[in-house]
């Protein structure tokens, strides 16, 4: 184990006590990995991303420990430059309003998230914590699901993915057609789909057609020959084979 350095931003304001303990736990092995594999070098989705070198058991187990933080020190943690900082501080966040108990418990939780969204700044943040947070506060909240068709036109990839994760609550409780409608949104767009989105929207309807094949095929039908094809591939993953390649034959 490695420990790491003090970022500037850091030596001018005091660790917090998680901060202090997240670092004693730094593994400059994994953290190069990580580096790697999420994509950091110049010019990839994560450009400038900085890793500590934690293990997501190991995030999971702190942002528990800490789990009554107040929402203070989480803006300190989710505008981190470490990665793993921003991540427990969400996770930290998701726990939190899974053991609220009221909508107005929940309201500060969820302004917050919204607030800090741009902090959600690679797919691994958005998809551990926006289903089990935003997506679940939009079931209840019908007339909020206008941010997904705001969000699905937004030059930053984040918010797209962030819109379409947030569908995912939805899907499980039977309700299709915010997750068709972004896709359909992207799909009229004309303009090239971002492989994450790609295989984002891919994923979401796949997950639409666990819950109904036939209309997952009704949009396949409708839509196949203009899908990308990471998209298509990841749509119609869970298929019979040779429903797959009637599909991937019309590209």
């Amino acid at each position: 184990m490695k420990k790491i350095k003090q970022d500037h931003k850091s030596m001018e304001t005091p660790l917090l006590p998680l901060q202090v303990e997240l670092r004693n736990m730094a593994n400059a092995s994994r953290a190069e990995q990580s580096q790697r594999y999420f994509k950091t070098g110049p010019g990839e989705y994560g450009e400038g991303d900085l890793f500590i070198g934690l293990t997501m058991p190991q995030q999971r187990t702190l942002a528990k420990k800490y789990v009554r933080s107040p929402l203070s020190e989480l803006s300190t943690l989710v505008n981190s430059l470490w990665h793993e900082e921003r991540m427990i501080g969400f996770l930290i966040l998701l726990f939190k309003y899974q053991k609220s108990k009221t909508e107005e418990s929940q309201v500060p939780l969820i302004d917050f998230l919204i607030t800090h969204r741009k902090q959600l700044n690679h797919w691994d943040l958005v998809d551990v914590i926006i289903p089990g947070t935003l997506g679940d506060w939009l079931i209840k909240k019908t007339d909020q699901q206008q941010l997904l068709f705001k969000w699905i036109f937004s030059k930053n990839l984040w918010e797209r993915r962030i819109a379409m994760l947030a569908t995912a609550p939805l899907i499980k409780q039977g309700e299709f057609t915010q997750t068709l409608s972004l896709c359909e949104i992207q799909l009229n767009l004309k303009a090239p789909i971002h492989d994450l989105m790609q295989k984002a929207s891919g994923w979401m309807l796949r997950e639409i057609g666990k819950k109904n094949r036939a209309c997952l095929e009704q949009f396949l039908d409708l839509w196949a020959t203009q899908m990308p094809r990471t998209m298509l591939r990841y749509a119609i993953e869970k298929l019979p084979e040779s429903q797959r390649q009637m599909y991937l034959s019309r590209k």
